[in-house]
């Protein structure tokens, strides 16, 4: 009985070996609460091969066998340890390295958005200064433009005064002149007549 148990339990264990064989290996990493040993075999009673650190990259082969998994290190070393220390979420060491990468781009980033703000800063700056003069020359512009429309209103003005003053001349000196023409006229009538 015990023999059978013996076959039994060893084709179980073959053709459960082999269903894990056939799956892929996945992703997997030693958790980070202490040193593991590693051993040979599925159990304490094999060999110990030497220890895995803390947080090291696993591939996890899909074996497992009393609380024990296969797994491959990052030696490329086949071997067995407690399932426990098995996880597929990446220990502490794995996540401090990517947030310090992610660390470093953030601050390169930061430092070309810096001097691109600083480029932008000295832009607004140069632009202000720009539409000050700008502002300044328009000023400057609209003063001279009042100054040459109130010359040119008193240009205007004077004209219409020489126009004025010239009008009354010419009125002055038609009205002199009919006055005086008509009365030399008869007066020449009448020396004239004298002469006849």
């Amino acid at each position: 009985m015990t023999f059978l148990r013996f076959i039994f339990t060893s084709l179980l264990l073959i053709s459960s070996s082999n269903i894990f064989a056939q799956q892929a290996a996945k992703q997997g990493y030693i958790s980070d609460e202490l040193p593991v040993f590693v051993h040979s075999g599925p159990g304490k009673n094999y060999r110990i091969l030497g220890t895995i650190t803390s947080g090291s990259e696993i591939q996890i082969t899909g074996k497992a066998s009393n609380d024990y998994a296969e797994v491959i290190d990052e030696n490329g070393r086949t071997v067995w340890l407690e399932s426990q220390y098995v996880t597929t979420k990446p220990g502490l060491r794995v996540v401090i390295a990517q947030l310090n990468s992610k660390l470093a781009d953030l601050e390169s980033n930061t430092t070309s958005v810096t001097e691109s703000l600083l480029r932008a800063n000295k832009n607004v700056d140069r632009l202000s200064s720009e539409k000050t003069q700008l502002n300044n020359e328009i000023s400057e512009i609209n003063k001279n433009l009042s100054e040459v429309q109130l010359q040119l209103k008193d240009q205007d003005t004077n004209i219409k005064k020489d126009w004025f003053f010239n009008g009354a001349i010419v009125l002055c000196i038609g009205l002199i002149l009919g006055l005086i023409i008509p009365r030399l006229s008869s007066s020449k009538k009448g020396g004239m007549s004298n002469w006849k």
